[in-house]
Parts: C-alpha cells; sequence; structure tokens
C-alpha cells in the first residue's frame, strides 16, 4: 500500500488558500493511486512544542524535568516515523513574515535528524530521503518572483527547498499560488490557477 503524508500548516483554517490547494494535491493523488493510505497532521492546530535545551538535554538521557517535554519528544518521534513511512509528503505552507509558519519549522525540526534523514560523511552531509516524492503547496501574499523588486525577502520556497533538497528529496515540487492578498480577484485567479495544476498532477 502507497503511503502519504499530508501535513497543514496554515492557522486559517478553512480560509487558508494553502490548505485548499494541498488538499487539491491529496485528493489528484487518491483519485490516481486507488490503494493511497493517508495520514493527515495539522501541525497548526495541534503544534509541536518549539526545541529548547530541557529538549537536548532529554533527549541525550537526562531526567525530563518537565512532563510536557517529555510528551513533546514523544510526538516528536511519531512525526519523524510518519515521514520515514511516507512515500509521498504533501504539504501546505503559507508564507508568513517572508518564511515559513513556526509551527511548520518546529515539524522540520522533527524530521531533519543526523542518522535518520541525513547523514555526516566524509565528503560532508548526504540526504537519506531521496526515495520519496514531495509536494508543498505554498501560498505568498505578494508577488515575490526573481524579477520582482520583493525577490530578496522570499524565504518561504527558498527554504524548504533547501531543507528537502539537504535531506536528499530530488523529486520536489512546488505548486504556488501568489499575489493573494493583493485584491479579492487576484486571490481568485492564483487559487484557480494553483489548483488547476494539483488536478493536473502525474501519478
Amino acid at each position: 500500500m502507497t503511503q502519504l503524508l499530508h501535513v497543514d500548516s496554515s492557522v486559517l483554517g478553512p480560509h487558508s488558500v494553502s490548505r485548499q490547494v494541498s488538499a487539491a494535491i491529496v485528493a489528484r493523488l487518491r483519485q490516481l493511486t486507488p490503494d493511497l493510505e493517508v495520514t493527515y497532521r495539522d501541525v497548526a492546530a495541534e503544534p509541536l512544542l518549539h526545541l529548547s535545551g530541557a529538549h537536548v538535554a532529554t533527549m541525550r538521557g537526562g531526567a525530563a524535568a518537565d512532563p510536557a517535554i517529555e510528551a513533546d519528544i514523544t510526538s516528536g518521534q511519531a512525526v519523524l516515523e510518519e515521514f520515514l513511512r511516507a512515500d509521498t509528503v504533501v504539504i501546505g505552507a503559507p508564507m508568513y513574515n517572508f518564511s515559513i509558519p513556526s509551527q511548520l519549522k518546529a515539524w522540520i525540526d522533527r524530521i531533519a535528524v543526523a542518522g535518520k534523514t541525513f547523514k555526516y560523511g566524509p565528503n560532508g552531509p548526504e540526504g537519506l530521503a531521496g526515495d520519496k516524492r514531495v509536494i508543498i503547496a505554498i501560498s505568498r501574499g505578494g508577488r515575490y518572483g526573481a524579477d520582482t523588486p520583493m525577490a530578496a525577502f522570499e524565504h518561504l520556497e527558498t527554504y524548504l527547498r533547501g531543507v528537502f533538497s539537504f535531506i536528499g528529496v530530488k523529486d520536489l515540487t512546488f505548486i504556488a499560488a501568489d499575489g493573494v492578498q493583493i485584491g479579492p480577484e487576484q486571490r481568485e485567479q492564483a487559487l484557480a490557477t494553483a489548483l488547476h495544476t494539483a488536478g493536473d498532477l502525474a501519478a
């Protein structure tokens, strides 16, 4: 059975563009893969704690001073196992203040783990997650293309591309809805274009 992990990170619930597009991606992949088994994780609704010194100390064998930290480490292990098990990963990622939501960063901190998704060797870091397909639905309020004045502020796609490339993912696709805060007409056009792209995905 093919395993798909679907992760959403927008705090806007049903009003979120990235959630609508990520859902369309999953619907398309369900259509193409009848035996698809989907695991869903909403890191905005059920956020992980941000890494702290207490996390590191506990993970290195120290006594957990706070039961919440110990529970969060257990949740983090479940997150890693979900990612490792998945053949395909679909992520909804809006741009917040030029980068990813902090909730998504906390999730990434649980999957970018030495010895699990990458390792260091004599020639430097080597990604271990190269067998996965990752599709990311991104939404941005403005326009951040290379030919725009705001290009230098684009740390959403560039960051995610860097992270997943670092852990070895080569089959990496971005579906973007840009300019969704420019106005209602632009929002609808951007969403329609992204949904159309999602509907044309190949298996």
